[in-house]
């Protein structure tokens, strides 16, 4: 429909061959020819193509179309701009109730603008001392939980673990004889050219594996996103642990079991430390298949997954964080 009216428009003109079109004014026959709205700007009477010529050079004509465009906006120009164009609807919602199978929850603020809420959790050590309390970042240990992010992170880290060695023998590898095994007629069996065939025992495999790497590309920040989304998950479930330190008494064994016993529904553990693995603790928990040790340099996805409980030090803790935290090499 506005094409038909545009066309229309343009025939009330006449022919194209009379007129030319140069920005809001038609020049026809050697004058100009505005329009209603460019009435106030320039002389009702029209004038040659050489004055708009030398109008436009000095920008007169420009000036008066700028005073007639409504998107320009200036701090002071609130009265020039029509009021009732204006919106006033509110960008950002306060906070309100949202409710779900009878349950109430609030969407905070600082959930729509993308922050992240810090946890506060105890301190303590394997004898179940207080040590105080201790600030988790938001942004590492309560992001939203992603299952499918979760699932590539550890098909990621199961296919790059993979040691790709395995080998099979083609028909130009295998030992053998290159010689015809019989004459190609007149036996009334197969004809063959070689003993080292596949279908002969001991002969080549087809389209067998090679040596490669099983490896899959995964971005950076996926893999980071994924860390951060299994360790949410156990500091949600409350099987984050945070103690002030990793030394134990002895190395024995009986230590590591009486201390994996006291903490409540724990089948196995995963601990954390920051720097070195500290001899004892490794010699204690080396004979456990429950108990595994790790430095925070190697905590990764399928590790936390596998253990039910997480046991983190203070300095694990703040070395993870700076690592999150830490811009990524591109």
């Amino acid at each position: 429909m506005a094409l038909s009216i545009s066309r229309r428009l343009v025939r009330s003109f006449g022919p194209s061959g009379r007129w030319r079109r140069v920005g809001s004014a038609s020049v026809a026959n050697g004058s100009l020819h505005c329009p209603h709205e460019l009435l106030g700007l320039f002389p009702q009477e029209s004038f040659s193509t050489a004055d708009f010529s030398r109008s436009v050079r000095d920008g007169a004509f420009f000036f008066g179309c700028r005073r007639l465009s409504t998107s320009i906006l200036t701090p002071n120009g609130g009265a020039d701009f029509p009021s009732d164009l204006l919106s006033k609807k509110k960008v950002i919602a306060p906070d309100r109730e949202i409710g779900m199978n009878g349950m109430c929850f609030t969407l905070s603020l600082y959930i729509l603008t993308g922050l992240y809420q810090d946890l506060v959790i105890p301190v303590t050590n394997f004898l179940g001392e207080d040590k105080g309390m201790m600030v988790l970042a938001g942004d590492v240990f309560d992001v939203p939980i992603r299952k499918d992010i979760v699932h590539r992170v550890v098909r990621w880290q199961l296919a790059k673990r993979q040691q790709g060695t395995h080998s099979t023998k083609t028909i130009s590898e295998v030992s053998g004889t290159g010689r015809k095994p019989w004459r190609q007629k007149g036996t009334g069996r197969a004809r063959h050219g070689s003993r080292r065939g596949p279908q002969f025992r001991g002969g080549a495999t087809m389209h067998g594996p090679k040596p490669r790497s099983h490896a899959i590309k995964l971005n950076k920040k996926v893999r980071r996103l994924g860390l951060k989304i299994a360790l949410s998950a156990r500091a949600g479930e409350g099987k984050l642990l945070v103690f002030d330190d990793m030394e134990i008494p002895t190395h024995k064994t009986k230590n590591i079991v009486n201390y994996v016993e006291q903490m409540e529904n724990t089948k196995k553990v995963l601990l954390v430390d920051g720097g070195p693995i500290n001899e004892k603790l490794k010699l204690a928990t080396q004979n456990l298949h429950y108990a595994n040790v790790l430095p925070s340099i190697g905590l990764n996805v399928y590790s936390i997954l596998l253990h039910d409980t997480l046991v983190m030090s203070r300095d694990a803790v703040n070395r993870i964080v700076d690592r999150m935290h830490t811009p990524i090499n591109r």
